[in-house]
């Protein structure tokens, strides 16, 4: 009978290849699918090699078998590979900046957050003059109304200011406001809580006695036990809330001229 060429070790083919019988006694190797070669050496064939295994150019192409590969898109970018389109940072939620900071996409996986004309910070808080401040935040912001009601327009100006306002709680508990509106006397009560032409954070107010009013009456300042006394009676609860025109400290009861 004919000689086997393929009977003994593949026909001395690659284990990667196939020995096809031919004439009597004669074979040939043929390597198998995802392999290349002249069938005695056969090599995995990686696809990544050629076009990025047909992969976007903004993604990674990964040889997973012989002729297999996945593609993978490159941080800052999204799809299934094969398609991958750049991720803005800024167009989600402004960036993760202040309301009133313009995001910038500076690169991949890069942002800057810069606060707007006429507002302060470092992007990620950026905060306006004291007028506004007074009204973004739930303890002073009954004080801002007040100040509305009387078309109290002083601390719109350049500044700098300082301002004590007094919780919002104080200001809606306290009986007395409403005899202060109706005698009219509120403009100079709510005055009394101003100071202009200082911009006085809390470590100022530490060395200093006395400041003057825009109402004109000089406030007392004491310095004990860590804490800041106005009048011998109120207290700083809260300090340093900086604005681009001022400071604001909320204290715990009204300053009374």
């Amino acid at each position: 009978s004919a000689i086997d060429a393929c009977k003994s070790s593949n026909g001395g083919c690659s284990a990667k290849a196939e020995c096809r019988r031919t004439t009597p006694g004669n074979r040939v190797c043929v390597c198998n699918a995802g392999y290349t070669g002249d069938g005695i050496v056969c090599i995995e064939i990686n696809p990544c090699l050629e076009n990025n295994g047909g992969c976007d150019r903004n993604a990674e192409c990964t040889q997973t078998g012989p002729n297999q590969a996945i593609c993978n898109c490159l941080k800052g970018y999204s799809g299934d590979g094969k398609r991958c389109t750049y991720i803005s940072l800024c167009s989600q939620n402004n960036g993760g900046c202040s309301e009133f900071a313009i995001c910038n996409d500076t690169e991949l996986t890069e942002r800057t957050c810069t606060c707007k004309h006429n507002y302060i910070g470092d992007g990620f808080k950026c905060r306006g003059n004291i007028l506004q401040e007074l009204l973004r935040n739930s303890n002073t912001s009954r004080f801002y109304f007040q100040l509305e009601a009387l078309s109290i327009r002083d601390i719109a100006g350049p500044g700098p200011f300082t301002l004590f306002v007094p919780h919002a709680d104080v200001l809606n508990s306290d009986p007395r406001v409403k005899d202060w509106i109706a005698k009219g006397v509120m403009a100079q009560v709510l005055r009394y809580h101003m100071v202009g032409c200082a911009s006085l954070l809390y470590n100022d107010l530490t060395t200093i006695t006395n400041v003057t009013s825009l109402q004109g009456d000089p406030i007392h300042i004491s310095y004990s036990q860590n804490s800041l006394i106005l009048n011998n009676k109120a207290e700083i609860i809260l300090s340093d809330a900086v604005g681009t025109n001022g400071v604001i400290h909320v204290i715990n009861q009204i300053l009374v001229p």
